[in-house]
């Protein structure tokens, strides 16, 4: 095992591990470790083995069938000013398996230039497989040049596979576009959570496509999110149904001083028995909300954040 010490990340880039990894030590399981470009540290075990790819910057990730409670960290961390780059990641999950995977990305960036990370992930999940897959994103530092992130993520599940996905966007990020697609055959399933808060001037686009393509197959898309100051979001998630099926996505917003929310939520029915939900609702926070808990003790300012962060969790 390699020893967390021995890596040669700087502070901030430890701080930055923390933040979208929860990261303290070294993890148990696989892992490989992004700093700047390059790969800081690496760590295979038996049942999966991490490459880097010989075409283009990357990895390849495989997950031997059966495998199970094990997991993978991925993460990224950047905190040079002007750097930009784009990492295609290849997962191949074997029949059966149920692991966790840990991506996400940290950018500190102190400098006038804008950095930016755009990563590619591709998920073939085998029959039976079930994957819990967390991709959480930060910002920070002072500089005048923006944070990006471009995360586009692309998922294939064969017959009664699972996929649950975790994506977060809490803070710092200014613009980021993240595209989810994803295809599922009979019994597959496939459920998404995502959290995201903007602020200042930043901008965030979501979007979602799913194509249930065998009996059974379900899928459910939910977002909540915050949009506060400046700042501006889209929520665009289409579920198509080729088979019979069910499908639901959900946009939940709270929108705050000048910030603008667009959902744009979308079914596609094929097939008559393709039973397919969409719900949307943004708002701005209710008055006797903040009221309730300013008899509490709270200033107006602490009873919002307070409401914030219940929804965001």
């Amino acid at each position: 095992m390699v020893d967390f010490s021995t890596i040669k990340i700087d502070e901030i880039q430890k701080r930055l591990l923390q933040e979208v990894a929860d990261l303290h030590e070294v993890p148990e399981g696989a892992f490989n470790i992004r700093a700047n470009g390059q790969s800081a540290a690496r760590f295979s075990t038996a049942n999966i083995e991490i490459e880097p790819k010989t075409d283009v910057s990357g990895l390849d990730i495989r997950i031997a069938p059966g495998t199970k409670n094990e997991s993978v960290h991925i993460p990224v961390v950047m905190t040079q000013t002007g750097l930009t780059e784009l990492v295609y990641n290849d997962f191949f999950i074997g029949e059966g398996a149920d692991v966790t995977i840990v991506a996400g990305c940290g950018i500190d960036n102190c400098g006038p230039k804008d950095s930016e990370h755009d990563g590619i992930h591709r998920f073939y999940v085998g029959k039976g497989a079930k994957i819990r897959y967390v991709e959480k994103h930060y910002g920070s530092g002072d500089g005048s040049g923006k944070r990006i992130l471009n995360p586009g993520t692309e998922v294939y599940q064969e017959e009664d596979s699972t996929v649950e996905m975790e994506m977060v966007q809490i803070k710092g990020v200014d613009d980021t576009k993240r595209t989810t697609t994803a295809e599922l055959a009979a019994g597959a399933k496939l459920v998404v959570r995502e959290r995201l808060m903007t602020h200042g001037n930043q901008r965030a686009i979501s979007s979602y496509v799913v194509n249930l393509n065998g009996e059974g197959a379900t899928a459910d898309v939910v977002s909540r999110s915050v949009a506060r100051d400046d700042s501006y979001q889209k929520f665009d998630a289409k579920i198509i149904g080729n088979a019979p099926c069910s499908g639901h996505t959900e946009c939940d917003s709270i929108i705050m001083d000048n910030g603008r929310i667009l959902a744009v939520p979308g079914l596609e029915a094929n097939d008559v028995d393709a039973a397919l939900v969409h719900e949307a609702a943004i708002g701005k926070i209710a008055g006797d909300q903040i009221i309730k808990l300013m008899t509490l003790g709270l200033t107006e300012q602490e009873a919002e954040e307070q409401i914030i962060n219940g929804f965001l969790k």
